[in-house]
């Protein structure tokens, strides 16, 4: 007897249908020899190759939920549109594309990526399989009521935490399948268009309360032998248990759980790959200042001190990413840039210490780019005015960027009144130290009015992106004042020509020519003098960024 079809089955036949249609008519008239996205060393950078030439970034991500429903998106691509995005990170489920085990349905896919297109904006995909901020909550019904099938990580108690093993085959096999699945068909509706141009895999991995998984899959490996490679890369000429290798601590539990996180998601990467080979990234919950041990933050994450593990372990993934929402945004995105990894900062903030975030990514640590979390829940508000106003500016220049990127004439400096560590500073580029001060008021020297020195707001953040031109700097800066200083030697530094203006189809539109009041930063000049400086530089007074041109001169 014939058995009838399930609802699962039709909805994928249907799906499979319009995917066919959404293909032939993406790619119709485009060349299908392009090359896919990739990264590509420029440089001292690396950059994200699209359709053969360098895309910045100028990214969000959406609320986790928002992208499971293309009506509700509806509204909001042509606002993310306008509010200077050219790239959105959207979700994709494990359980929305899998509902029943093989029956694959990819209509939501296709509607997101449709209406990304039809709005000219890129996607980042993000994986939401195994895990989500380290809890497994995104996968199929079919996996979740199966605990015997795909077992779950145990306390030291034996207690079942809602977090899969990551050492069950089972799980990273059936995980890998589905995601090769939906690799297979970004390929067949978007190689030629390529609006999908990277991959994030799983989502802050790592396990929560514990230092390491103590289910019987997890005791067995971690009394079995270190695995040789990571015992090579460390030195270690005898092999052991992880104990016995590397000691008896929670470093050594979050090690273990590194390699086993990293080389379940190597596999499930390696097998999005073989179908369409896009750059991917995982995206680390970073540790925190009040954090004492693993655990308190997911443990075996790729965290900084983790990522040689990740190297090893993962070599089909990318780039191990931070997800930035502490205050200190320098200090830990170098943290996260040593060793070649590329910068890209897929969840961080929004609002005016987001453009700042942004600017100093992309201008001093080369980012492929930058994007703040759930920003579709505050697109066109207020407080994002003016990290609107940054894309924008920066989008103006994108080409410049990464040429500047790639040549090194590009620096980037990150104020705030937070910190007096971060009220102003300095960077070299070409023949000149520029030295970027936070927006302050008072008076000083003899009581004259200033506008360098004095007082700092607290919750205030300024930014400055510096690239080199033939005949001097272009500045996009915000809430800052910029002076000079000779790289080398004592002269002063004088300003021979500064303008406003902006660009319009990538080309230059000359405003004013600025002098006087609007670039006389200091009248206490003998003590300006004896510090090196003229009393004059650019003046970026407010919040809202602008772009001033400035010829230098020595004397």
């Amino acid at each position: 007897m014939k058995s009838k079809p399930s609802i699962g089955n039709l909805v994928a036949t249907a799906a499979a249908a319009v995917a066919v249609v959404f293909a032939t008519s993406c790619n119709s008239n485009i060349s299908d020899n392009l090359p896919a996205p990739h990264l590509e060393k420029r440089g001292e950078v690396t950059q994200l190759i699209v359709k053969g030439e360098p895309w910045l970034a100028l990214a969000c991500e959406l609320h986790n939920s928002s992208a499971s429903s293309v009506a509700y998106m509806k509204e909001y691509w042509p606002k993310l549109k306008d509010a200077g995005l050219n790239t959105v990170l959207a979700t994709v489920s494990w359980e929305q594309v899998e509902p029943e085990e093989g029956v694959f349905d990819f209509s939501v896919v296709d509607g997101i990526i449709a209406d990304a297109r039809k709005n000219d904006l890129k996607l980042v995909l993000l994986w939401f399989g195994s895990w989500k901020n380290g809890i497994t909550s995104y996968e199929p019904k079919w996996v979740k009521k199966d605990t015997e099938r795909f077992p779950l990580a145990l306390t030291k108690e034996g207690k079942q935490l809602p977090i899969l093993t990551t050492l069950c085959q089972n799980s990273w096999e059936a995980d890998g399948k589905a995601y090769a699945a939906l690799m297979k068909h970004i390929r067949e509706v978007d190689a030629s268009t390529q609006t999908v141009i990277m991959m994030q895999m799983e989502n802050e991995v790592g396990l929560h309360g514990y230092t390491r998984d103590y289910s019987p899959l997890a005791e067995a490996a971690f009394a079995a032998d270190v695995p040789q490679t990571l015992l090579e890369h460390y030195g270690k000429t005898e092999g052991g248990s992880w104990e016995e290798v590397f000691g008896k601590s929670d470093r050594t539990d979050e090690m273990f759980m590194a390699w086993n996180y990293a080389s379940y998601m190597d596999k499930v990467s390696a097998a999005g790959k073989a179908e369409y080979d896009l750059p991917t990234f995982v995206n680390a919950w970073i540790v925190q200042p009040e954090d004492t041990r693993p655990g308190n933050y997911p443990s075996g994450g790729p965290q900084s001190q983790n990522h040689e593990i990740y190297r090893v372990a993962a070599p089909n993934i990318d780039i191990l990413s931070p997800d930035i929402y502490l205050n200190d945004f320098p200090a830990i995105i170098k943290m996260y840039s040593e060793n070649g990894n590329p910068v890209f900062i897929p969840e961080s903030k929004s609002g005016q210490a987001g453009a700042a975030n942004a600017a100093y990514a992309i201008g001093e640590m080369g980012a492929i780019g930058y994007s703040p979390f759930g920003f579709d829940g505050s697109v066109g508000s207020e407080m994002n005015a003016t990290f609107s106003e940054f894309y924008k500016a920066a989008g103006s220049i994108s080409g410049k960027i990464l040429a500047a990127q790639a040549e090194g004439k590009i620096r980037g400096a990150w104020v705030t009144g937070a910190d007096p560590a971060y009220y102003s500073q300095s960077v070299t580029l070409g023949d000149y130290k520029v030295n970027v001060e936070l927006v302050s008021s008072g008076r000083r020297n003899g009581g004259a009015p200033q506008l360098t020195g004095g007082s700092y707001n607290a919750g205030s953040y300024g930014y400055a992106m510096i690239l080199q031109e033939e005949d001097g700097y272009l500045v996009l800066g915000s809430n800052v004042r910029v002076t000079f200083f000779p790289a080398e030697g004592n002269s002063t530094v004088g300003l021979a020509k500064v303008t406003e203006g902006k660009f319009i189809d990538g080309k230059w539109v000359e405003g004013r020519w600025l002098n006087g009041d609007e670039i006389q930063l200091r009248y206490d000049l003998l003590y300006a003098v004896e510090e090196g400086l003229s009393g004059q530089g650019l003046n970026f007074g407010n919040p809202h960024p602008a772009f001033l041109k400035v010829e230098l001169f020595n004397y």
